[in-house]
């Protein structure tokens, strides 16, 4: 059971960033994104350089969780991009609150699903031999 609900979790962060990077991009080349953006994002990304970062990073994450491969390094790109998605509508835009609870929540359950990978970073004493 725990092994389905990780998929599901590694699947729908998937779907939602490769979608979201997706869309970014048409917003950067100047077209008609497929899906709404929030206007107090894009007034937080005044520099487009910042948008393309963020949204190649997203489109990255999304690609490696679909594909199943370095899952965690996947979290580890996603991570403050969640926070920064969550802050930004529990404080700014509410219009999307629910979606950001979720990428919070799977997030979350897919960096407990991993976390022996993480683990060494809260080491300590590091010995490198």
């Amino acid at each position: 059971m725990a092994n389905f609900f990780m998929h599901l979790c590694r699947l729908f962060l998937g779907i939602v960033f490769l979608g979201g990077g997706t869309n970014g991009y048409f917003f950067i080349f100047g077209l008609e994104p497929f899906i709404a953006m929030s206007p107090d994002a894009i007034v937080l990304f005044e520099f487009k350089y910042l948008l393309v970062v963020v949204k190649s990073l997203e489109v990255i994450g999304g690609i490696l969780l679909l594909s199943n491969r370095f899952v965690p390094l996947a979290i580890s790109i996603l991570s403050p991009i969640v926070v920064n998605i969550l802050l930004l509508h529990v404080f700014l835009d509410h219009s999307l609150l629910l979606l950001a609870m979720l990428l919070a929540i799977a997030l979350g359950y897919l960096l407990f699903f991993y976390r022996k990978n993480f683990m060494g970073l809260l080491e300590r004493k590091y010995d490198p031999l």
